[in-house]
């Protein structure tokens, strides 16, 4: 087994500012999919997505990968929700390994890529399985490349979730949506400092306040059109009130409580590629039995109430 002693496992001090601030490590793999020179090439059956089913960053590429229909062109191994002290580990499949790429944890592919690697090993992460390499673990592109670089490969009828017309307006948006919310609930959760906590506290609520309204008017973040934003924006949603709220600390209101958002949230989840790929279970377990929470005696919260994701929603009034 290779040596993974040196390789951060959780988040670290080193994450951690001066004024108590969490700021995320950057990504390390980070070449782009496509077709110019020194770009990755696009392959069926070359990759493997690797991912756990607790971790918003990497739901979000699965999401997009079952929603173009990439199931057969990308393979897909999934982690324990339950990150341990030697990092993601496969102990869902068989032996516990993953059945492709033969590892137990997943810094031994970081390690077998770069010896000197010293990060934490993350979720998302893109493995060539020709060459047993990790090529890309970057969470912040990765979907934009399965809906851009690998459109020869998607599924007839399959949605644009990033249309050239409104790639600029989805970068923007997408920026708020990761400093705000996706990354913001972690600001709160991970910050040192009361004064660090409150900042990214009332700066996501504000973002929420404003989503809120913006989808009083359309069924989608733009319009009647489903686009990349969704998906960002509904992997914190379903986290929200069964991990984020609590484990957290962003409390002032559950998503239950917005009602434009809640609609919205069990729209998503209601259409194939969300609610099929959404663990309920796991996200509670990774969150609540995992790092993230100061739990010692690993007592799972009985709550919330899952069903009501499957109650109707009123979001089909915008098709009108």
């Amino acid at each position: 087994m290779v040596d993974l002693k040196h390789v951060s496992t959780h988040e670290s001090e080193h994450e951690i500012t001066k004024d108590g601030s969490f700021n995320r490590q950057k990504n390390r793999f980070t070449t782009a999919f496509g077709h110019g020179a020194g770009e990755l090439p696009v392959e069926a059956g070359r990759y493997r997505l690797l991912w756990a089913e607790i971790c918003p960053w990497a739901h979000r590429s699965v999401i997009a990968r079952e929603l173009l229909g990439l199931q057969d062109v990308i393979s897909l191994g999934t982690a324990s929700p339950v990150r341990t002290t030697q990092g993601w580990e496969f102990s869902l499949d068989a032996d516990g390994v993953d059945p492709i790429l033969d590892i137990r944890y997943l810094p031994e592919i970081y390690l077998e890529t770069d010896p000197d690697y010293d990060g934490r090993a993350t979720v998302p992460t893109v493995v060539d399985v020709k060459t047993r390499k990790v090529v890309n673990n970057d969470y912040f592109r990765l979907t934009n490349y399965l809906e851009d670089a690998f459109k020869p490969f998607h599924k007839s009828g399959a949605p644009d979730l990033y249309p050239v017309q409104l790639r600029k307006e989805i970068d923007e948006l997408n920026e708020v949506i990761f400093h705000d919310i996706n990354n913001g609930v972690y600001k709160a959760g991970f910050a040192h400092s009361q004064a660090a906590y409150e900042k990214a506290y009332d700066q996501l609520f504000k973002r929420l306040d404003e989503l809120e309204e913006r989808l009083s008017k359309g069924r989608y973040l733009f319009g009647n059109q489903l686009t990349d934003s969704d998906i960002r924006l509904y992997v914190t949603l379903a986290r929200f009130d069964v991990a984020y709220y609590s484990v957290f600390r962003v409390n002032r209101n559950r998503l239950i409580d917005f009602p434009n958002l809640w609609n919205y949230a069990k729209d998503l989840y209601q259409t194939e590629g969300f609610g099929s790929t959404t663990n309920f279970d796991a996200i509670k377990r990774g969150y609540q039995l995992g790092n993230h929470a100061n739990n010692p005696y690993q007592i799972l919260a009985k709550g919330p109430d899952i069903s009501v994701w499957n109650q109707k929603h009123d979001r089909e009034k915008f098709n009108d």
